[in-house]
């Protein structure tokens, strides 16, 4: 590390869900699923680094337009001294544009369950911003947990989660989530969190869909996945990808689609996949403002400011507890 930098690493020794149990479990239900947490094995992750740079893949290039073109407010709302703390941080790179703009910031604490990708971010951004003490949190996010104490007890908390991450949650789940979040922030607590807005089908959909096929290959990777880890003798050429937005339930749905009457050996188990049968990976809600607005309401928060781009396909939502 270099020298200046200001680093503590905290590891709350999660218990990761069993990538088998998870699989061995979701494919014996009906419909069958395996959960989206599990898309980010290194393939994956570097599969969806790839997605966020596609043309068709508007939220992470609207979303840190926004943050880039707003910091200044961002960070007045915020003011001096804060503490930031960034559930599922993954590779802190959006938190780089608040720290620029961020009045002698107390501290930024990365959570994530992911230990080694954690360190090793959290280390590279205390090493790129000496000033800000960095304290990084090994810990499941979506569960309640223990802080560590912080630097700078004056200094309010403020959670940053950004990349409509929310979006992957059901609504009531999403509720908790927040209300989890909130717990952890305390009473004065306020947060600065990004939520895709709901927009038309066709610009939805080519997200989900792209045509350099990178999305396909994201969420096939799934299958492969199975087959490197589990010992699975899975036929990927007879799966095919499929998303679609769903105006009534406000959601694009992701899945993967069996073309064929078909068995597999998992994990030295058997499963059938009938002809079209549809395996569940994802859901990625998106809100209008006012919607998202009554939803964090749930949770006990207010909204204060809103910032949203020009073509309104992504929002970044300021709030405080009331």
């Amino acid at each position: 590390m270099k020298n200046g930098a200001r680093f503590a690493f905290h590891d709350l020794a999660p218990g990761e869900e069993s990538f088998r149990d998870a699989v061995l479990a979701g494919l014996e239900r009906a419909p069958k699923r395996i959960p989206c947490k599990f898309f980010y094995d290194a393939r994956g992750s570097a599969l969806f680094e790839e997605i966020c740079r596609l043309p068709e893949y508007y939220p992470t290039r609207t979303e840190v337009v926004i943050l880039e073109e707003n910091s200044s407010d961002i960070a007045a709302q915020m003011g001096p001294h804060c503490r930031v703390i960034e559930f599922g941080s993954g590779a802190s790179q959006k938190i780089r544009i608040l720290l620029q703009a961020l009045e002698r910031p107390a501290a930024y604490v990365p959570v994530d369950i992911s230990r080694e990708h954690l360190r090793d971010a959290a280390i590279g951004l205390a090493e790129d911003f000496p000033s800000v003490p960095v304290v990084a949190v090994c810990a499941d996010y979506t569960r309640p947990f223990p802080l560590p104490p912080l630097p700078g007890a004056g200094g309010k908390r403020v959670g940053f989660f950004p990349g409509s991450t929310i979006g992957n949650f059901e609504p009531d789940a999403a509720v908790a989530f927040l209300a989890n979040y909130a717990h952890i922030l305390g009473p004065k607590g306020e947060m600065l969190i990004g939520v895709d807005l709901k927009k038309e089908t066709d610009i939805l959909e080519a997200a989900y869909n792209d045509r350099a096929g990178v999305t396909a290959a994201f969420n096939l990777n799934l299958l492969e996945r199975v087959n490197r880890e589990l010992d699975g003798d899975l036929d990927i050429d007879r799966f095919e990808h499929l998303a679609f937005y769903s105006s009534a339930e406000g959601r694009v749905e992701i899945y993967i689609r069996s073309l064929a009457h078909q068995t597999a050996q998992i994990a030295g188990r058997r499963f059938r996949f009938a002809k079209d049968e549809l395996v569940h990976t994802e859901y990625s809600y998106k809100y209008s403002v006012d919607e998202f607005r009554v939803l964090a309401a749930r949770a006990g928060f207010r909204p204060v400011d809103t910032w949203t781009d020009p073509g309104e396909l992504f929002s970044v939502h300021y709030f405080r507890l009331r």
